[in-house]
């Protein structure tokens, strides 16, 4: 079933790029053309190279992964050039042609998945590879299938689980041989299956399957699973089990030598107010009220998150990243999806997106949150065009297109502010609504510094057990750093004024936490699971059915009403399971 790709393995600097030159032959190959598994799963470079392939056409749902995850949700809406299919899954009413719906796709991955799964248990029982190169990969690639299997939950509601390789993936939609199981069992069954492998780290750092260039590190190409382990909890409810994943993922910079590392890594660090060599909104300094000063470039502050290089400083935000390049397969889906210049311009920030980040109000007094206008979104040509996915194909000045055959950019997947957020709304579900809320606003050392006192031996930190132990000390006699010393909290960070608690702490935290993650991370794949996993929790349908409704009226919409009727019906909130054999 899998072509082999080992010759020139990873072929020098190609292997940052993750071969995806190869990566389409490697799971597209004729039936005459496919080798046994003996020929196929030799050694380790093998191993990798089926890693790899696995990616490569992971990659290929890229376009899918953000449509339905965001258009069906309350932050995108579909311009005038958008089709019916992203008119139906604007609106909620998708037919059985609808290639979006299509859950092939995603099974087609996952039974790749499967067969990978399946030679690695064969390869560790013939020492073709050792205990620690089957824990690594086994791990990974089954951490990969259980999210493939989240996304298929929170959009179909009920689907086969399969473990096994099936010859033809066509049998799927047959369901006297693979019954479909409701979307709480599936949860069960990924959290079951996921907490039981041997291994949750990332790849080692002698793995051959890391790759250092230019200080990027190719680790970052590779599923988190700690962070997929903590959303699995998450969804099942195990907030301590869920915050506990989170924190270790969280730690990754713990106990490194190097204090970049240890202080920046994924701790949402605080702004550089004298360089804005950071990843923070800001301004330059002294002229804070002006607003022409705003740090607005493709290596400092919040917009060089998706602008900059993929160096050391990228490294302390993204845990999982997987690029397009204009010289490999498969193709950037994004820049059609998205530019009005060059592409295709199907898809813009909703009315809705706009008018969250209007209502903020930031730290210096100015109306809006520069993360929406200012960095998501720009206006080009008179329309709102969505950003984040942009930024090396556009010029920063003219917002023309640099090359119009240069299309690389990234698939946006799991960062530091996301990590963040989640570990947050774990934690004020499990009562730790104090610390919640100092990582969703100013960050550790704010919120537990008692006010004239100087010795920090009793302060800035939260003396809490795990997972809920954070040190934020900052002390000059004697010299102390705690490792969180640097936190600046996620509002902190985009220099928006504080969340406040109203009412209930827990709801009122909570609500937060999710309209926070609508201001930090749209469009970034992440917003119809939110809303689907806090009105699953509240069982209150209302949550997610209000959003829709205001986004439809806020575009004029004449079916909001409808759509949201329909969506106070929980089974409506699922797309239909129609297989297309052919797309």
């Amino acid at each position: 079933m899998i072509k082999n790709i080992r010759n020139n393995y990873f072929l020098g600097a190609i292997g940052v790029l993750f071969c995806l030159t190869s990566c389409q032959n490697y799971v597209e190959v004729d039936p005459q053309d496919r080798l046994n598994s003996d020929q196929v799963y030799r050694d380790v470079f093998d191993a990798d190279a089926a890693v790899v392939g696995i990616y490569g056409k992971l990659m290929g749902l890229a376009e899918k992964y953000v449509v339905l995850n965001e258009l069906r949700a309350d932050l995108l809406s579909p311009t005038i050039n958008a089709g019916l299919t992203l008119q139906e899954l604007n609106e909620h009413s998708v037919s059985i042609n609808n290639p979006y719906a299509n859950p092939k796709d995603f099974y087609e991955v996952i039974n790749l998945c499967n067969d990978v799964l399946k030679n690695f248990k064969a390869m560790a029982e013939d020492n073709r590879i050792d205990v620690d190169e089957f824990n690594e990969r086994y791990s990974d690639i089954g951490t990969l299938r259980s999210w493939l299997y989240l996304q298929l939950g929170m959009h179909y509601g009920q689907v086969p689980y399969i473990t096994e390789p099936i010859e033809n993936i066509n049998d799927i939609q047959n369901l006297n041989q693979y019954t479909r199981i409701p979307f709480n069992q599936l949860i069960d069954e990924l959290v079951n299956f996921t907490e039981s492998l041997p291994y949750t780290s990332t790849y080692s750092a002698g793995s051959s399957l890391v790759i250092n260039v230019d200080g990027y590190n190719t680790a970052k190409f590779f599923i988190n699973k700690e962070c997929v382990l903590g959303d699995l909890q998450l969804w099942k409810g195990n907030y301590v089990e869920a915050a506990s994943h989170y924190k270790m993922a969280m730690e990754t910079g713990t106990g490194s030598g190097n204090d970049s590392e240890r202080f920046d890594t994924y701790r949402v660090k605080y702004a550089e107010i004298a360089t804005n060599n950071d990843l923070a909104v800001g301004y330059l300094r002294f002229r804070e009220q002006d607003a022409r000063s705003l740090v607005d470039n493709n290596t400092q502050g919040w917009r060089s998150i998706f602008a900059r290089e993929k160096d050391a400083l990228w490294n302390t935000e993204w845990v999982w990243s997987l690029p397009f390049d204009s010289d490999f397969a498969p193709k950037n889906p994004f820049i059609d999806l998205f530019s009005n210049q060059g592409g295709k311009y199907l898809v813009k920030p909703a009315q809705n997106a706009i008018h969250l980040w209007d209502n903020q109000v930031q730290r210096n007094g100015f109306p809006y949150d520069a993360r929406g206008q200012k960095f998501s979104y720009n206006m080009i040509n008179g329309q709102p065009v969505i950003m984040k996915y942009l930024y090396r194909y556009l010029n920063s000045t003219t917002k023309t297109p640099i090359d119009l055959f240069v299309r690389d950019g990234d698939w946006l997947l799991y960062r530091a502010a996301k990590l963040h957020l989640r570990y947050a709304e774990a934690a004020n579900r499990d009562g730790e609504h104090r610390l919640a809320n100092a990582l969703l606003n100013f960050g550790l050392q704010a919120e537990y510094t008692v006010n004239g006192e100087t010795d920090v031996t009793n302060i800035e930190q939260t003396k809490l057990p795990f997972p809920y132990n954070f040190d934020a000390r900052q002390g000059d006699f004697p010299y102390f750093r705690g490792d969180w010393h640097r936190n600046g909290g996620v509002r902190g960070r985009a220099y928006v004024q504080r969340a406040e608690v109203v009412g209930d702490s827990l709801i009122s935290i909570e609500n937060n936490l999710i309209k926070e993650a609508a201001l930090e991370l749209a469009f970034e794949g992440d917003r119809w699971g939110d809303l689907v996993r806090i009105a699953l929790r509240r069982n209150d349908p209302a949550f997610l059915a209000d959003k829709i409704y205001d986004k439809l009226v806020k575009e004029g919409n004449p079916k909001a009403d409808e759509v949201r009727t329909k969506l106070m019906n929980t089974a409506n909130w699922y797309l239909p399971f129609n297989w297309r054999k052919e797309e």
